[in-house]
């Protein structure tokens, strides 16, 4: 028995450094010893977005420069960039570009369909194409924003335009039942 004993006792003394060896040359090999050196930025494209500008009556135009007014120079860390078109009604950011565009068409949301509601304001969402367009359903007039599908969490992005919608555009009279 005491054979047995001093075997596992040896066997442990033995195993134990090797395991904590082999865990930190792993961890090292992983890149879990990085230095602080700062991130290295990512080219964005400063050329202007195309987009298309779909005329708008007067209200419409007032209430769409408004908003636009009221949206931030950049979005997180995607700065502002032209638009070839429509400058009172589209704004872009980011390289691939997250656009928004204000007075849009209204689009009809099927009955049994998921709306999110976001920071107060009522949004579609329909991917697609390489992108996925959430568009306001419960504002007077209808805002769509298009997220490239290389963003991740697409609703992540669209909410930072919810507080301005919210406070430029009015909530329409008749809304889907999930924006209640």
């Amino acid at each position: 028995m005491a054979q047995g004993t001093t075997a596992t006792r040896l066997a442990t003394l033995i195993a134990v450094p090797v395991a904590i060896i082999v865990g930190i040359a792993s961890f090292w090999f992983l890149g879990g010893f990085r230095t602080n050196e700062p991130a290295r930025p990512r080219p964005q494209s400063t050329a202007p977005v195309q987009t298309s500008a779909r005329p708008l009556d007067p209200a419409q135009a007032a209430a769409c420069r408004e908003l636009l007014t009221k949206l931030p120079g950049a979005l997180r860390d995607r700065p502002r960039r032209p638009v070839t078109a429509g400058e009172e009604q589209n704004a872009a950011y980011g390289d691939p570009a997250i656009v928004l565009a204000c007075g849009v068409p209204p689009i009809s949301v099927p009955p049994t369909a998921d709306v999110y509601v976001l920071s107060g304001v009522c949004w579609y969402s329909q991917p697609g194409g390489g992108t996925t367009e959430w568009t306001t359903v419960d504002r007077t007039i209808p805002v769509r924003v298009t997220v490239p599908s290389t963003y991740s969490a697409p609703g992540q992005w669209v909410i930072e335009f919810s507080p301005p919608v919210a406070a430029t555009l009015p909530r329409a009279a008749t809304v889907p039942a999930g924006c209640q």
